[in-house]
């Protein structure tokens, strides 16, 4: 049986790359695009290079945490009545899990749904490297707030 759909408009990784992934913010400076949206979930791709790296050469880990906030908002962003909501995060933790050195190519984060309240969600994020090994595992918090 496949998974219900959990975001309130369709939507495609152009349409987000496009309107969401905005020149002059961190997303766009580090790389980010949205490579995938299904039923339950959203995957984005990250570079492992200079911008990503930290002095030892691999991947920083703020740069993942940057990565699944980012895709962790967006995808929050897209289960809500965007006409009478809007999320913040609230609170994100990682463990991360294995290095990627600069130059090893991209990492990708799924992003999908533990929790969908009205007043807050909670989403897991998996970041892992192009041999698909684990990399990283963030938890994030978004509140659900109304527009005045």
């Amino acid at each position: 049986m496949a998974p219900a759909p959990v975001f309130t408009v369709p939507v495609t990784p152009e349409e987000i790359n496009e309107t969401q992934i905005i020149d002059g913010q961190m997303a766009r400076h580090l790389g980010i695009e949205m490579t995938e949206v299904g039923p339950d979930y959203m995957v984005a791709r990250m570079p492992v290079d200079h911008r990503t790296i930290q002095r030892l050469g691999i991947l920083h880990g703020g740069a993942s945490l940057a990565l699944a906030e980012t895709i962790g908002s967006i995808a929050a962003s897209y289960c809500i009545d965007r006409e009478r909501s809007y999320i913040v995060g609230q609170e994100i933790n990682a463990n991360h899990i294995r290095a990627v050195r600069n130059g090893e190519g991209p990492v990708y984060a799924t992003a999908t749904p533990l929790h969908l309240g009205k007043s807050s969600q909670v989403w897991d994020i998996r970041i892992r490297n192009e041999e698909k090994k684990l990399v990283c595992v963030s938890r994030f918090t978004v509140a659900v707030l109304q527009k005045p």
